[in-house]
């Protein structure tokens, strides 16, 4: 990780998205109040996605007939006139 970046408040509304991009890289910026450390710009942390496929399967959500084939007539009912 990249060495922490110290940026007063003003000049942090000043260069703002720059310092977002920054921030987006991996750069912590830490933004100061008076010369004092005020609060931290820095990366969020990848977000994990928690879905898991198949997860569901087995629980006889659907009943089988929803895959069987329809009948001709209800297929005939799709077909334009």
């Amino acid at each position: 990780m990249a060495a922490q970046l110290i940026v007063n408040v003003h000049e942090a509304k000043t260069h703002f998205s720059k310092l977002l991009e920054k921030a987006h890289t991996g750069q912590e910026i830490i933004l100061a109040k008076a010369g004092k450390p005020y609060a931290r710009l820095m990366p969020l942390a990848p977000v994990v996605s928690k879905r898991q496929p198949g997860r569901l399967s087995g629980l006889g959500l659907v009943e089988s007939a929803f895959f069987e084939p329809l009948p001709q007539a209800e297929l005939a009912g799709w077909e334009p006139k």
